[in-house]
């Protein structure tokens, strides 16, 4: 016999986090010719930070990026709390990575000497 009840969803713990990647090069990352780097801004799902930080850096690597270093921003609710202003559009971004429990990355910044 089986139960055709459905459980109710547990509410995901997933939360949205916003992170500053910074990476050297790699061949085959991508990054213009004469860069020597870039700064990635990112916003990563996760059950807290560390995971959202630990499936950032999988991901990059992945795509033969060479992270260096992350600062990790916090929730929107952080952010909101700490006085950030959060455009509408950065906020989308932030529901699509929420929803598709993904990593977007957002903006890319090349370093030039």
């Amino acid at each position: 016999m089986t139960d055709d009840v459905q459980k109710p969803k547990k509410p995901s713990r997933q939360q949205v986090y916003t992170l500053v990647i910074e990476v050297g090069r790699n061949p085959g990352d991508g990054l213009p010719a004469k860069a020597t780097g870039a700064a990635l801004i990112c916003y990563a799902s996760g059950v807290d930070e560390a995971e959202a930080v630990r499936e950032t850096v999988a991901i990059l690597k992945q795509a033969d990026m060479a992270p260096l270093d992350v600062s990790g921003y916090g929730t929107l609710e952080e952010r909101l709390a700490a006085g950030d202003e959060i455009a509408d559009d950065e906020r989308e971004l932030m529901d699509r990575a929420l929803s598709e429990n993904s990593v977007i990355v957002a903006q890319m910044t090349p370093f030039f000497d």
